[in-house]
């Protein structure tokens, strides 16, 4: 498996684009890359690229286990008029207080509006026992629900994990009388919302819907049935016959993205895909 960017030549604002790229022994390639809009590809044998989520939905995922796999997710509680937010130094590092910020337990502004977050001031706050900060609604727009919300009793979903939290979303969650929230961990300096971002371009919206839009790219002008769009999609990464890492290949792969696979184990697995793509974004995370 091979990481590298464009050094920036593809597109005009010089930004690197970063790409991965699993070459077998014997077998189909599978390139993961980042177009100049962040959004994430796959494409298998060159051709046509395709949401990098539709080739995860292909191997079984929905939407919800996607964003659950990139992500950490953080519980935003109602506290009479505004929310109490868990204190997570390891997110808040080189960020400015754009607000004050707000003990949540003792009403005591910690940090004044404006203050670099510096490591040596996080663990100061660690240290003191910070737990969790005050918000107001406002502080949660532009975050993304890490859950879908559903009614149990009816099974009406209101909203979908990945959604953007704004006006409208909160006074739907507030209304149907939610006080908790399950938030996505993305801050657009640690952690971009790469693959949050693709799930919400991506059209196909279940296993079905990719499979066959991954049958159109390799065997354009045949209709597909499921059979025939699972029996393709199994042939190009995780049939022996078709597919060979080479014990070597294997070897190299463990290495390279830190698993522990017997080298008998020469086609490619769900984990070693999601690997990848995660250490892609890694990478692009810095």
């Amino acid at each position: 498996v091979f990481f590298d960017h464009d050094k920036g030549k593809s597109h005009s604002s010089g930004k690197l684009l970063f790409a991965a790229r699993v070459i077998p022994y014997r077998g189909s390639w599978l390139d993961i890359e980042f177009d100049a809009k962040d959004i994430v590809y796959a494409r298998i044998d060159r051709r046509r690229k395709i949401p990098v989520t539709s080739l995860l939905m292909a191997l079984g995922m929905d939407g919800e286990e996607i964003l659950d796999t990139f992500y950490t997710k953080s519980l935003y509680k109602r506290d009479g008029e505004g929310w109490r937010i868990p204190f997570k130094p390891e997110t808040l590092k080189g960020a400015k207080a754009i607000t004050e910020m707000v003990d949540a337990d003792t009403g005591e502004v910690v940090v004044e509006a404006g203050k670099k977050l510096t490591p040596r001031l996080l663990r100061q706050l660690s240290d003191k026992g910070l737990k969790a900060l005050k918000a107001g609604d406002d502080d949660l727009y532009g975050n993304y629900l890490a859950e879908d919300i559903v009614n149990y009793s009816t099974g009406e979903i209101y909203l979908e994990a990945g959604d953007e939290i704004d006006e409208k979303t909160l006074g739907i969650i507030l209304s149907n009388g939610f006080d908790e929230i399950p938030v996505l961990g993305i801050d657009h300096i640690n952690v971009g919302a790469y693959i949050r971002n693709t799930l919400s371009a991506d059209k196909n919206e279940n296993r079905q819907d990719a499979l066959f839009d991954i049958y159109r790219v390799m065997r354009p002008g045949e209709p597909p049935t499921m059979e025939s769009a699972e029996a393709m999609f199994n042939s190009l990464f995780f049939d022996a016959e078709r597919y060979d890492l080479s014990a070597v290949g294997r070897v190299k792969m463990n290495m390279r993205l830190d698993l522990t696979v017997e080298d008998t184990v020469r086609i490619l697995r769900k984990d070693d895909i999601l690997a990848v793509v995660k250490m892609l974004v890694e990478l692009r995370d810095g």
